[in-house]
């Protein structure tokens, strides 16, 4: 009946090139995020009919991740696949400046969200037959090296890390394969600002190179084709020329 997977975020961005991607490979995925009319024009766009299922979701609510879930299982018996992709980022400031509250919704979203995806993810893929399946994480170049003014992005993505290698080791036994992608300068509507400039670790502001955001998505694609007893553990994407290797 094909595989299925659940991809966060899905209703821009990189979510949204990595649904369009598992769907023109002939995935079942359902879309989630936190706007319904995001993840409807990203299921039009795709033209999978009902491959494709929106299910609004946030991911920082255990009842809402739980009903997605069992959403799924209830309606295609199974999940393959997890992209762990939801995220956001707090207004750019120097660490002293970071309110608390906005700390706290990065971490709500992309640490404790991510989390719980991963639960949910393995209470499904031990229990199903044939047992297991994939999760891949969504990282990021923040997961290696800080921006100025991150630290709330830059704290949950290095913990991510963490999450992802637990849940690696602790997927063994279920054939639960985890493993993380990390993402540099993709062109996304978020990202788009850096071709004008974005502030370095000198203090200038200089902009910076980005590559297409499909590329992303047949990554994420790529990682997730490989049977379960193989694994990706860690994949780095990102625009050649932006500022990572070395120091510059």
């Amino acid at each position: 009946m094909g595989k299925i997977a659940i991809i966060t975020g899905a209703g821009s961005g990189i979510g949204k090139a990595a649904a369009l991607a598992f769907l023109k490979a002939g995935w079942k995925v359902a879309l989630a995020g936190r706007r319904k009319d995001a993840l409807e024009q990203t299921a039009k766009e795709s033209g999978a009919g009902e491959h494709a299922w929106c299910v609004p979701t946030d991911v920082a609510k255990q009842d809402s991740v739980k009903a997605l879930f069992a959403g799924v299982k209830g309606k295609w018996g199974r999940v393959d696949a997890l992209f762990n992709n939801a995220g956001i980022n707090a207004p750019g400031a120097s660490l002293e400046e970071l309110g608390l509250d906005q700390w706290q919704a990065v971490v709500d979203v992309n640490l404790t969200g991510m989390f719980l995806c991963m639960q949910e993810a393995f209470k499904v893929m031990k229990e199903q037959n044939p047992r297991g399946g994939r999760i891949i994480n969504n990282g990021s170049i923040s997961a290696h090296a800080p921006r100025p003014g991150s630290a709330a992005y830059t704290a949950t993505k290095h913990a991510v890390t963490g999450l992802t290698k637990c849940g690696a080791l602790d997927g063994r036994k279920y054939d639960i394969a985890v493993g993380q992608i990390d993402i540099g300068n993709a062109r996304t509507e978020m990202a788009e600002r850096m071709a004008k400039g974005v502030p370095q670790a000198d203090g200038s502001i200089r902009p910076e190179a980005l590559m297409d955001v499909a590329h992303v998505g047949e990554a994420v694609l790529h990682m997730a084709g490989f049977p379960v007893e193989t694994n990706v553990l860690f994949m780095t994407i990102k625009a050649t020329k932006m500022p990572f290797e070395g120091r510059g």
